[in-house]
């Protein structure tokens, strides 16, 4: 999710979401050691909980983001194994280091020395030519025995050469089955799968065999998603809130960031699939693409967006029935 859950995509979506585990989009150890460390590891005290996820190989640099993960109050940090692009396959990280469990398992004792805070793999079911079940199981069993005990798995095998990041989430097949497998062959470890998961029933149906669900694009273009999975599968009473009443929430961050000079359009990209599936989704998407450009520094355009939404369903209910 480069690019996706910055600390406005995650604010918005916790006002959504009270619950669920919300991961920062992957960070890399040379962006944190050598960059603004602290506009990477910046978010709200609302976000919690809150993972910190890492790209990286080098098990020193690893360790020193983790520390600093912790002592900046995350609730876990997260080693990515699973990314498949070719950025991240430069940097000798991402779904390559499934090629190399030990030094996985190096990194992750090193990280794991140097927080307190749960130090988390996300990974694919193989990668290339290494994808057998016997491969995922010495990967998860040589890493666990180092410290990790929680593996976030998309059921996806990954190509290296030949697919597109976008490719490597559609092309190799799904294989749920095998991710179950594992959960019985490690039922001390916390599994939760990943990859092609888009509604309640099928993380209902996945429940039954792993411990968690992992949802990604899903939850970005269909956030109120996350609303409906607080009242499921947390208890939660949701009450009569709105997304009319997410945004009205949402508005004093925005301002609150404006003066700060974030610019409007940085914010409202993540907000565009509230609506989805709703009359008027289309008109709401539009305004703000339209419009947000050419007032970067004007929250109002929020509020109009709000009172123009209920003529915004009229309309498409309208040509609906027609």
């Amino acid at each position: 999710m480069m690019d996706y859950t910055d600390r406005f995509c995650r604010f918005f979506l916790r006002l959504i979401s009270k619950h669920t585990l919300l991961y920062t989009e992957m960070v890399t150890t040379g962006a944190l050691l050598h960059g603004d460390s602290q506009r990477f590891l910046a978010y709200d005290a609302t976000e919690h909980p809150l993972a910190l996820q890492l790209g990286g190989s080098d098990r020193d640099a690893l360790a020193s983001c983790a520390r600093m993960a912790g002592e900046a109050g995350y609730d876990e940090v997260n080693l990515n194994c699973g990314c498949p692009s070719d950025r991240v396959q430069t940097g000798s990280f991402g779904a390559c280091l499934m090629k190399t469990p030990q030094l996985v398992a190096d990194a992750v004792a090193a990280m794991a020395d140097a927080t307190s805070i749960p130090v988390t793999v996300k990974n694919r079911i193989g990668v290339d030519e290494m994808d057998s079940y016997d491969y995922l199981r010495d990967f998860v069993g040589t890493i666990s025995e180092r410290g990790c005990r929680t593996f976030i798995i998309h059921a996806r095998k990954a190509w290296l050469k030949g697919l597109s990041p976008k490719q490597n989430r559609e092309i190799p097949p799904l294989q749920y089955p095998l991710v179950h497998r594992l959960k019985r062959d490690f039922p001390a470890l916390e599994i939760i799968i990943n990859g092609g998961i888009t509604t309640l029933d099928e993380m209902a149906t996945q429940l039954d065999h792993v411990d968690g669900v992992m949802i990604g694009r899903e939850a970005y273009h269909n956030p109120w998603l996350l609303a409906d999975i607080d009242r499921r599968f947390y208890g939660a009473d949701a009450g009569s809130t709105t997304r009319e009443d997410i945004l009205e929430a949402f508005i004093p961050f925005a301002e609150q960031e404006i003066n700060k000079g974030v610019r409007l359009g940085h914010m409202t990209r993540h907000i565009l699939g509230l609506y989805n599936g709703q009359p008027g989704a289309r008109k709401f998407r539009r305004f703000l693409s339209e419009n947000a450009p050419t007032r970067q520094g004007d929250s109002n355009l929020l509020r109009e967006a709000i009172s123009l939404m209920e003529s915004w369903a009229a309309e498409s209910e309208v040509k609906e029935a027609g």
